[in-house]
């Protein structure tokens, strides 16, 4: 079953309209099964009954996520690890109409996922239910159907915690899919392309389609498969036969080549479609579309990462699956915005972290050209958290793993499969078990009471890593397998177990040069760097020192400011600054690259801090979605086409006070510095200082910095000293959006002085109104530490700034925000909600 993303839905009905497989319709349809669900969080009912009272339930859109809506507490039982937002039990139920002649063929539902343990029942008759909330399952419902009206129920179960070091969410938080099919039809997941072939002239694309035969007699099935470019023209097609036995399924393979092929590529992620086509004699029964890309890759030891025959750094981050303050419901528009920073920032991949990723952002990583590390689990047979999946790991890791790679197998931004992180098999003896999610985040990063046997015998984990990677190449043996290993010695198990492919290293900067030597012959990248600590807006100096926080790994940090400074200057005991490795993987060619821990902020793991910090400090955006100082450093060294001039800190200081001002700077020689018109030196960074830096003494007025080439101004950079507040400033991402009842218009608002100066201290409280065709999503201000509800119409400016998401509510026309704060001018903006016609 393919799901209807944007991306496959306009190549579809593209090439629908370009060429004809058949005379007949289609007979394969999908419709979003997320409008109009009854929920409640009770842990008091069992309503899986069809015919069970929920008349006073709440109704409401799916994806959904009850934590986010709920109060922040140092009592709920996630702890700060998990976000310290609330779990509970929550039912979902759906009323749905199914005619006769669906009931003629097959009806499936598809959940994306349900954190976590979620159970579906169908008319009070239990479908299944899966521990795993990060895995898609698919129901085959037909034989629970009768024609009428029909019930779905779904009970989610996360009262069971603390089973997480980060914020998982609550609910059905990613999307469902009711699709209807023949009975003779491909099956969900039921097609697996890969270009064994691929050069310039030619591509040899190898298509293998599962076709599934509910009927009670066997039929010989034509199968027409048509590829079409991102145009929707036909390049190649083929035809083949195959029997499928009475209730059973076989696969056909079907070799196809495609004469000058245009490669998917970072820069130019083309994406093919094979439209497969079922028939019987004339009857075309089923039409099932697969996006894909031509494209070649592979790890060298030497070289590191080769896309297309050419080398090619990885510039990657880590990415958790929560959307800020939108929580763990998936939004494609959120998930897109990301993304695109990531993209402007010069990213050109992502390490999912450390779960099966919504599909929502695999397409988008298809369509956008980032490539992609699919990671499947933080933890095997031994917790890190006494409630964590370990305790399913062994009835259900097989089929979570194989179900992932069958899910995902056909994305071509997907380079590798990771078949853990940080596990703790990695040794022979561990104590890191706790109720403390936070605590059990710095044990597992630091290795706390790990031991290794000096034998060569393979030990359970090492056996473990071997029956992984056979369960991943079964599934898909055409990728590399690896795993994010926090113990770099050879005497890993892991490693030991001489099965992976690519050799990562969480942070370890130090071993870095010892990789060609302990491991010969295998590829190396960093899975995991840094931990660099930031807090977006606050600066401690002496900005040339450096803080480790916690001092201490067995203890968090006590420092009252519950902030860390946004020079690059701070980071964990076992990690480094930004440019530290930077540097060590731009100098390095057997290094493939880097995955920067992390691209945002996300909710939970607080580290160094404790109660009150709830979300993290890691992130090189912050949890609402607005850049720090470090963003602009990789904008900088990453990519060259934007000119980038980034100065800090701000301009607000006592008088005479000596302040450290940095600027990250590209596309030019020099930077000189002007305070108040007066020249305060030229500086240049080098090959090993990534940053321009002075120490001046603070003076009201203007900081002024200018960058040349060859004598030549570039840029220039301007900071003035803010008077008191003054006034709200709104700063929309985009003027439009689409009136589908998803999109989402991100505003950032700034306290202004009377010339619109950024007041930098300010923490105004800002209210908003909003009218017409909008309703407010969620709303944020970065501040790791406020306790601050998510879902409200107001919020504290934090350092100047904070963020209001908007949702249309799925009618066109136009919509009005309004910022009130007492004593500021009032501010209002207002955005277009279009439909897909007039977009």
């Amino acid at each position: 079953m393919k799901r209807l993303t944007s991306i496959s839905c306009a190549l579809s009905l593209l090439g629908a309209t370009l060429f004809s497989c058949s005379e007949t319709v289609k007979t394969r349809s999908h419709e979003r099964f997320t409008d109009g669900w009854a929920f409640a969080l009770t842990d008091t009912l069992d309503a899986y009954e069809a015919d069970f009272d929920d008349s006073n339930w709440r109704v409401l859109n799916l994806p959904h996520d009850w934590a986010i809506e709920g109060d922040f507490s140092p009592e709920n039982p996630s702890g700060v690890g998990g976000g310290a937002l609330p779990g509970g039990m929550g039912w979902y139920r759906k009323t749905f109409h199914v005619s006769e002649e669906d009931l003629k063929g097959r009806v499936y539902l598809q959940f994306d996922g349900i954190y976590m343990n979620g159970a579906v029942f169908v008319n009070g008759i239990k479908e299944g239910q899966r521990p795993y909330g990060y895995s898609s399952v698919i129901y085959d419902v037909t034989p629970d159907l009768k024609p009428g009206n029909n019930v779905v129920a779904v009970k989610v179960d996360n009262t069971d915690q603390p089973n997480s070091r980060w914020y998982s969410g609550c609910g059905i938080y990613r999307n469902v899919l009711l699709t209807k099919t023949d009975n003779i039809r491909v099956a969900p997941w039921g097609t697996w392309i890969r270009t064994p072939l691929v050069n310039k002239a030619k591509a040899d694309v190898l298509i293998t389609t599962t076709i599934c035969n509910s009927n009670p007699y066997g039929v010989d099935v034509d199968v027409h498969t048509v590829i079409t470019d991102n145009n929707g023209i036909k390049v190649a097609s083929e035809v083949g036969t195959l029997h499928v036995d009475a209730e059973g399924q076989a696969d056909i393979n079907q070799s196809i080549r495609i004469a000058n092929p245009r490669l998917w590529d970072v820069d130019d992620p083309m994406l093919y479609t094979a439209h497969t086509t079922l028939k019987v004699g004339s009857t075309t029964l089923d039409n099932y579309d697969t996006p894909f890309g031509v494209r070649s890759f592979y790890f060298d030891p030497t070289n590191g990462f080769i896309l297309n025959d050419r080398p090619l750094k990885l510039n990657g981050v880590c990415l958790h699956h929560d959307l800020g303050c939108l929580g763990a419901a998936i939004n494609t528009r959120a998930i897109e915005r990301q993304l695109q920073m990531m993209v402007e920032m010069g990213a050109n991949a992502v390490r999912c972290t450390h779960n099966p990723p919504a599909p929502e952002l695999l397409d988008l990583c298809d369509k956008m050209g980032l490539l992609v590390i699919d990671e499947s689990f933080d933890m095997w047979r031994r917790p890190k958290t006494e409630r964590d999946y370990a305790r399913f790991f062994d009835e259900w890791h097989e089929r979570d793993l194989t179900d992932l790679i069958r899910r995902d197998r056909n994305h071509p931004s997907i380079i590798a499969w990771s078949i853990g992180n940080e596990v703790l098999e990695q040794w022979d003896e561990t104590s890191t078990q706790t109720e403390d999610a936070q605590q059990a985040n710095i044990d597992v990063a630091m290795g706390r009471g790990a031991k290794n046997s000096a034998s060569d015998q393979l030990s359970p984990g090492s056996l473990l890593t071997r029956q992984l990677v056979e369960i991943v190449r079964k599934a898909d043996p055409t990728r590399p397998v690896t795993a994010g290993c926090n113990a770099a010695e050879p005497s890993n198990n892991l490693f030991k177990a001489n099965a992976l492919d690519l050799i990562g290293f969480n942070y370890h900067n130090d071993n870095f040069d010892s990789v060609p030597y302990l491991f010969k012959n295998k590829p190396f990248y960093v899975s995991e760097s840094n931990s660099a600590l930031m807090t977006r807006g606050y600066y401690k100096m002496p900005s040339t020192k450096t803080f480790i926080m916690p001092k201490d790994w067995m203890f968090s940090s006590d420092d009252p400011s519950v902030s860390c400074s946004s020079y690059d200057n701070c980071h964990v005991p076992w990690g480094s600054s930004h440019e530290r490795t930077m540097i060590q993987v731009r100098d390095n060619n057997f290094i493939s690259g880097q995955f920067v821990w992390t691209g945002f902020d996300y909710i939970g793991e607080p580290t160094p801090y404790k109660w009150p910090a709830r979300s993290s400090y890691f992130g090189i955006v912050d949890l609402a979605g607005i850049p720090k100082d470090a963003y602009y450093l990789y904008q900088a060294e990453w990519q060259s086409e934007k000119t980038v001039l980034h100065v800090f800190p701000h301009w607000n200081w006592k008088p005479g006070e000596e302040v450290d001002l940095w600027c990250y700077y590209n596309n030019a020689d020099e930077v000189e510095l002007f305070i108040n018109g007066k020249s305060k030196g030229v500086q240049s960074k080098n090959k090993n200082m990534l940053h321009a830096f002075w120490r001046v003494n603070f003076e009201a007025g203007e900081c002024r910095v200018v960058s040349r080439k060859d004598g030549k101004q570039v840029a220039e950079r301007i900071i003035n000293t803010a008077d008191r507040p003054a006034a709200i400033r709104l700063t929309p991402d985009r003027q439009k959006i689409h009136a589908d009842g998803d999109d989402l218009c991100f505003v950032t608002v700034e306290v202004v002085d009377k010339d619109g100066n950024l007041c930098p201290n300010a923490q105004n409280l800002i209210n908003f109104k909003v009218e017409g065709v909008a309703q407010i999503e969620g709303v944020d201000n970065g501040c790791p530490f406020s306790l601050e509800r998510f879902k409200d119409d107001k919020r504290k400016a934090f350092y100047g700034k904070c963020m209001v998401v908007l949702r249309s509510n799925g009618k066109p026309g136009n919509a009005r925000i309004v910022a009130s704060s007492e004593g500021l001018k009032t501010s209002e903006l207002t955005f277009n909600c279009l439909t897909d016609e007039t977009y």
